[in-house]
């Protein structure tokens, strides 16, 4: 393709992407397919001559949209917000098409310099300390494991030069929220340290958020029995319930035993925006690392998440390999990402960032999130309003977890209600929603947060979970 041939295209996949974004609150949010049909709609070779590109995007239309859940639409509440504003979608096409190689600064200086830019800028917006240092990272999963190997190597002593692991005389440990991501149990997998030394912490019955002094005795527990507590992942903003750990107590119990303390945010980071929400991270600032996604409730497109750390040092000697075809004079100068990660390459990802926040603007995104809060906290009011409805966890951010009660329905009679409902509203196609168990039980989540989502939209939720319960009992 030429670029010539390139700009007619662009224009017209512009166009096909402003289309689809004003039809999306036409469309059903559930995807439409069933398994294996998108693959049996495709040839199953690749095509030998180039195909023209109206056909290519015939084939948007006809096989992509139908299989995929539309996260722009209003009425899509399931899992978390998961927005990709325009502007950003401009600045990830910016950055395939400046096509950036970014495995050392020398490479593309441009776009180190410009990720330091965006990830202090979003620093400073979350009211975080300037010790902080960031990089972006493709999710907080990965952000997740990467804090975790930092925790090893603090905690073993930098084992990975040595024997690793299985060099060591005493197991590590790490410690979480039975209500965390399920990407930190899989971190601790990964890096290493075993199932059998992960601790879950119990956690307060009515806020879901975990018991610092139950963190106290089983770190106490662990210590007794000769093994080393490592590291703690404070959840801020679980899954399940957006429950809140409290991270400056958990910081207080993790440094009586010297353990690396994670903050993950993935999904409520984005209130760290809004000055009267920071205390729900009250001593983020003392922890050793915390990340947050973009690509969630503030909507830049995937994949932007932060990593933020306050030891650098410290992790680019757990992360660093510098073989000798990527040697410049210029090496004690500049920041390296390659080595505050995983992968070598990385895309140039701060150009969405930059993109988003220079072209809709921070007290735009601001008032957005305000009005997600005032929105789920209408919800969760008509919910406690109304006989036979329950709110089931306090209601930090923008997660309502509901659950609708009939009159002598309990045990496993009830989960199957819930999750009847709650089908019955998906099938519909007006709304989105997910299912989880708290406490043994089947509810519902209620997580307002897509971009396009509106008090009127929040309003025709709760009149169709009012129909559907009266349809399915």
């Amino acid at each position: 393709m030429t670029p010539e041939e390139f700009r007619v295209a662009g224009h017209a996949l512009i166009d096909w992407i402003a289309d689809h974004r004003a039809r999306v609150p036409e469309l059903p949010v559930a995807a439409q397919v069933r398994p294996g049909e998108v693959r049996a709609a495709l040839p199953s070779t690749a095509p030998e001559s180039p195909e023209d590109f109206a056909a290519v995007l015939a084939d948007l239309d006809r096989v992509v949209v139908p299989g995929v859940t539309q996260t722009q639409h209003p009425g899509f509440y399931g899992w978390f917000p998961s927005n990709a504003s325009l502007a950003s979608v401009l600045g990830d096409i910016a950055s395939g098409g400046v096509g950036a190689l970014g495995i050392t600064w020398q490479s593309a200086p441009a776009l180190t310099e410009v990720e330091q830019v965006v990830t202090d800028w979003l620093r400073d917006l979350c009211g975080l300390s300037p010790e902080w240092k960031g990089a972006i990272q493709d999710t907080a999963s990965t952000a997740c494991l990467v804090a975790m190997l930092a925790a090893r190597e603090r905690a073993s002593g930098g084992s990975e030069h040595r024997g690793g692991l299985q060099a060591l005389d005493a197991p590590l440990i790490a410690y979480t929220s039975p209500h965390a991501h399920s990407s930190v149990p899989k971190a601790v997998l990964l890096a290493g340290y075993g199932a059998d030394n992960l601790r879950y912490v119990d956690v307060d019955p009515v806020t879901y958020a975990m018991d610092p002094e139950a963190l106290r005795r089983a770190m106490a527990a662990d210590v007794a029995a000769g093994r080393v507590p490592a590291v703690v992942v404070a959840a801020v903003g679980t899954t399940g319930t957006t429950a809140m750990d409290p991270v400056r107590a958990i910081v207080d119990v993790a440094r009586e035993h010297g353990a690396w303390v994670h903050v993950d945010a993935a999904m409520a980071g984005s209130a760290m925006l809004l000055p009267e929400m920071r205390h729900l991270f009250d001593g983020a600032d003392d922890a050793d690392s915390i990340s947050w996604n973009p690509h969630k409730w503030m909507g830049t497109v995937l994949d932007t998440s932060l990593l933020y750390v306050r030891d650098v040092d410290h992790l680019v000697s757990v992360m660093s390999t510098t073989p000798s075809y990527l040697r410049a004079g210029t090496d004690d100068e500049v920041v390296q990402y390659k080595d505050w990660g995983i992968p070598l390459g990385r895309r140039f990802r701060a150009l969405k960032l930059w993109f988003h926040l220079r072209l809709d603007g921070v007290e735009a995104i601001r008032e957005r999130l305000r009005r997600d809060l005032e929105n789920a906290r209408w919800l969760a009011e008509q919910v406690e309003a109304e006989r036979g409805w329950r709110v089931l966890a306090p209601v930090s951010l923008q997660t309502v977890c509901l659950v609708h009660e009939p009159e002598g329905l309990t045990g496993d009679a009830l989960d199957a209600h819930t999750l009847a409902w709650m089908d019955a509203a998906n099938a519909t196609g007006r709304v989105f929603l997910g299912a989880s168990q708290l406490d043994g039980r089947w509810m519902v989540r209620v997580s307002v947060g897509a971009e396009a989502t509106e008090r009127a939209d929040v309003e025709e939720l709760w009149a169709l979970l009012r129909e559907v319960v009266a349809t399915t009992r």
